[in-house]
C-alpha cells in the first residue's frame, strides 16, 4: 500500500492558493483535498525517490481549511496512529489582506532524539516546543507567551540538517550501507543520504504536524553542505582536491532543490525554473525520472554560481517585502574579485531593496552586522589573508580565517558595504517611501541578539527607517560554554568605521550598528508580529524543568519592540 515517507510540508501560501510537499514510498497520483477544493499531482522521482508538489488553488483569503492527502486514492493523512493523529487536523491558512503579518525564524537545529539523553547532549528542541504549544498540548503550561496564534510563515535560516555532523541514526544508516572508516566517514556521502537525513529531520509527530500546518520558507547555510562551505578560494581548492567532495556537494544540492527550494517558490517563480517545467510539462507514460537533470543543474550550480538562483522574494501587499538571500553558493572567490554574492546575485538584491513598503525584510543566514568585534576581526582577517600586509602573513590570514570561521558579511568587505549603501538608501527615502523597518533575520552564530543601526556621519545620510539586525540561533544546537563568553564581549560598544581602525587597509564602512539587546545563547524559536510601521519580536525556548523530557513547556526568554 503506497504512503507518505516524508510529509506533508505546507510551503508557499498565499491568499487564494497553496502549495503541500511530499515524499511517497513509490510512484504515485497524489491528491490534496481542502474542503472544496482539490489538486492532484503525479510524483516525479530522483535518486530512486519519488516526490510530489501539489498546488491546490481557489481558497478564500484569510480561510482555514482542514486538508487531506490521498495517494493513489487512499487518505495518506492525517494518520490514524495515536501519537500522530493527538495533534489535530492539519490546516491550510491562507493570508489576509490587511492581518498584521506574524512570521517565526530560527537557524540551526539538529535532528536527535528527545529523551533526556538527547537534551542533556544538545538542549531543548524550540521548534518542538513551539509545535506542543500550537497544539494545545503544553498551552497550559506557557510562560508569558503571547496568544498561540500560528504565525503566517515560519523562515529557516540554514542548517536544517547537519550533513557533516550526524546524529547516531543517521550514522547507523551509513554502517548500513557503506564502510565509514573510509571517506567521507560518518558525514554524508551523496544524495541518498541526504534524503535520509532529510526524513530524520522531518519526522518528529509534533515537528511534522508544524510543518503540515504553517507555511514553511527555507534556506541553506554550510552545515547543510560541510562547515566554512566556500570560506575561501583555498578551502574550495582543499575540497576539490578529495575523492568525496564532488558526490556530496551535488548530491547536497540536489536534495536541497527537491527538499527546501523548490517549495520556496510562488506559482510564477517554479515556472520560470527550466526543471520544474519539465516536471510540469511531462505528460509520458509512467513516472517522469528527473536524477540525470538534478545532478547537472547540482554540478553547474557548485561551479558556475551564476547558472540557478537559490535566493528568494515574496511581497505581502504593501505591508512587508521578504528578501532572502543565498549568502554560501553565489559567493565570488577569486583573490581578484572576493565578494559574498557575484553579480548578478547583487544586481538582484540591488533591485529588490526598494521602499514602498511598511517594512522590508531580508533573510540571510549569516548575520549582516554582527558583534562589532566580531566584524572588525573578520575584516582585519580578509585584508590579511587576501595579502594586505605581505604575502607571509597572508597565508597566516587564510589559516586563522579557516580554523576560526571567519566568514561572514564581515569577510567579504566589497559585499558588505555595497549592500550597507543600499540599506541607507531605502531608509532615507532614496529608493522609494522609506520603510517603517529595515529589518535583518539571521542565524548562524548560535547566539541570538538585536541590534540597532545608523549611518556614518560621513555618509551625510538622514535615516527615516529603523534599521534592525535580529537573530536567532540555534533552534537546537547550543554554543559550547567556553565561547560564550567571548561572544559577550564581542558584542560590547559600537561598531566603528573598519578603514581607519585598520589603518586604511579596509575601506572605511558607510554604517555604525550597536547591540541593544543580548547576546543569549538558549535553543530558540523567534517570532516577529508587523504593527502598522513598527514591529514586535519575542524568542522562546522549551523548558522541561519538573516535566517529562519530550514534553517540554514553552517559555518566553526575550523581546523587543522596534520602530513605531
Amino acid at each position: 500500500m503506497t504512503r507518505l515517507r516524508i510529509g506533508p510540508l505546507l510551503r508557499h501560501v498565499d491568499d487564494t492558493s497553496a502549495t503541500i510537499w511530499v515524499e511517497t514510498e513509490s510512484a504515485a497520483e497524489v491528491s490534496v483535498v481542502a474542503g472544496e477544493h482539490t489538486g492532484c499531482a503525479r510524483t516525479f522521482a530522483a535518486h530512486g525517490h519519488h516526490y510530489a508538489l501539489i498546488e491546490v488553488d481557489g481558497l478564500l483569503p484569510g480561510s482555514r481549511t482542514a486538508y487531506t492527502v490521498l495517494v493513489d486514492g487512499e487518505r495518506a493523512w492525517p494518520p490514524t496512529d495515536p501519537e500522530q493523529s493527538k495533534f489535530g487536523p492539519s490546516v491550510i491558512a491562507t493570508l489576509e489582506p490587511g492581518r498584521p503579518l506574524r512570521m517565526a525564524f530560527g537557524s540551526c537545529r539538529v535532528s536527535i532524539s528527545h529523551d533526556e539523553e538527547g537534551n542533556a547532549a544538545h538542549g531543548v528542541d524550540a521548534l518542538r516546543a513551539y509545535a506542543l504549544h500550537l497544539a494545545g498540548i503544553t498551552q497550559d503550561d506557557a510562560r508569558s507567551q503571547p496568544d498561540a496564534r500560528p504565525p503566517d510563515l515560519v523562515l529557516f535560516l540554514g542548517d536544517q540538517v547537519y550533513a557533516d555532523e550526524t546524529s547516531p541514526e543517521m550514522k547507523e544508516f551509513i554502517e548500513r550501507r557503506r564502510d565509514p572508516e573510509q571517506a567521507p566517514w560518518y558525514e554524508l556521502k551523496d544524495y541518498e543520504e541526504y534524503a535520509h537525513l532529510y526524513r530524520l529531520a522531518w519526522s518528529d509527530p509534533a515537528n511534522r504536524w508544524l510543518l503540515s500546518t504553517v507555511p514553511s520558507a527555507m534556506i541553506f547555510d554550510d552545515h547543510d553542505i560541510r562547515d566554512d562551505w566556500n570560506t575561501s578560494l583555498d578551502w574550495r581548492r582543499k575540497m576539490e582536491a578529495t575523492s568525496w567532495w564532488h558526490d556530496r556537494v551535488v548530491g547536497g544540492l540536489g536534495a536541497y532543490w527537491v527538499h527546501q527550494h523548490l517549495g520556496n517558490l510562488g506559482a510564477a517563480e517554479r515556472a520560470e525554473d527550466p526543471l520544474w517545467q519539465h516536471i510540469s510539462s511531462y505528460d509520458g507514460a509512467g513516472e517522469l525520472d528527473i536524477t540525470a537533470e538534478l545532478d547537472a543543474l547540482a554540478e553547474a550550480a557548485d561551479q558556475r554560481p551564476d547558472s540557478h538562483r537559490w535566493s528568494f522574494s515574496r511581497d505581502f501587499d504593501t505591508q512587508a517585502r521578504l528578501v532572502v538571500v543565498d549568502s554560501r553558493a553565489a559567493r565570488v572567490l577569486q583573490p581578484e574579485h572576493r565578494s559574498i554574492l557575484d553579480e548578478a546575485e547583487m544586481d538582484w538584491l540591488d533591485e529588490r531593496m526598494r521602499g514602498g513598503f511598511d517594512h522590508l525584510i531580508v533573510g540571510t543566514s549569516l548575520p549582516f552586522l554582527m558583534g562589532p568585534a566580531l566584524h572588525h576581526a573578520e575584516a582585519f582577517g580578509e585584508a590579511l589573508a587576501e595579502g594586505a600586509w605581505g604575502k607571509q602573513l597572508g597565508r597566516l590570514g587564510e589559516r586563522l580565517r579557516q580554523l576560526i570561521d571567519l566568514e561572514h558579511w564581515a569577510a567579504f568587505q566589497e559585499g558588505f558595504r555595497r549592500l550597507a549603501t543600499m540599506t541607507l538608501e531605502v531608509a532615507a527615502g532614496e529608493r522609494g517611501r522609506a520603510p517603517g523597518t529595515v529589518t535583518f533575520l539571521s542565524g548562524d552564530v548560535h547566539h541570538s541578539y538585536v541590534a540597532e543601526a545608523w549611518p556614518d556621519p560621513a555618509s551625510g545620510k538622514q535615516l527615516s527607517s529603523v534599521v534592525v539586525q535580529a537573530v536567532c540561533s540555534p533552534i537546537r544546537n547550543p554554543l559550547p560554554s567556553g565561547m560564550r563568553t567571548v561572544m559577550r564581549v564581542a558584542a560590547l560598544g559600537a561598531a566603528r568605521p573598519t578603514g581607519r581602525l585598520l589603518g586604511g587597509k579596509v575601506p572605511r564602512s558607510p554604517i555604525r550598528w550597536r547591540l541593544t539587546k543580548g547576546p543569549w545563547y538558549d535553543n530558540n524559536l523567534a517570532v516577529l508580529e508587523l504593527r502598522g510601521t513598527g514591529m514586535r519580536l519575542w524568542w522562546s525556548r522549551g523548558d522541561v524543568t519538573g516535566r517529562p523530557a519530550d514534553l517540554p513547556a514553552l517559555e518566553a526568554v526575550a523581546s523587543a519592540e522596534v520602530g513605531r
